[in-house]
């Protein structure tokens, strides 16, 4: 099969970023997560700017791995395999059936903590907590599905 040479300039570049992306989110997620984090440590963060920006950190790249994965690589590598892109969950059942994901609930589950994180002002600091902890739990689920992306990638001589 035969990609057009401008979607396969688009998908190696989304190969390259997502391997940054992936890159940096494990180093945040390593210095954020040395510790649990629990709601004694959530309260420090109107006092402790490091702490803040770390947590900053974390939730904008944990964010910005999901949406490049799931809106961006994932539509890429379908039509590169000709397959057409749909709505959403259409395609992560196409990425669940094809092994780059485990399972479309669990990515949908990751879609939510996701908007919560970003979108959600969160007062309460066991909430807080329990959602930063639950996105760490997530972290290795977003590497592995852009490992198993890259994987085909490289598998069909696309990058």
């Amino acid at each position: 099969m035969t990609i057009d040479p401008g979607r396969l300039l688009r998908l190696q570049f989304l190969v390259r970023v997502v391997r940054r992306e992936c890159a940096h989110l494990a180093t945040t997620d390593h210095r954020l997560f040395d510790q649990p984090f629990t709601p004694d440590r959530a309260r420090q963060l109107a006092t402790d700017p490091d702490l803040a920006e770390r947590v900053d950190a974390f939730v904008g790249r944990f964010a910005r791995l999901q949406d490049t994965l799931g809106d961006k690589l994932l539509p890429q590598i379908l039509v590169a395999l000709d397959e057409k892109p749909g709505a959403a969950i259409d395609n992560l059942d196409r990425a669940e059936r094809l092994g780059f994901i485990e399972s479309t609930d669990e990515w949908i589950t990751i879609r939510k903590l996701r908007n919560q994180m970003v979108h959600e002002y969160v007062e309460d600091m066991l909430v807080l907590s329990d959602a930063l902890q639950a996105g760490h739990r997530f972290v290795p689920v977003l590497i592995g599905a852009a490992d198993a992306m890259e994987a085909e990638a490289q598998r069909r001589g696309w990058v």
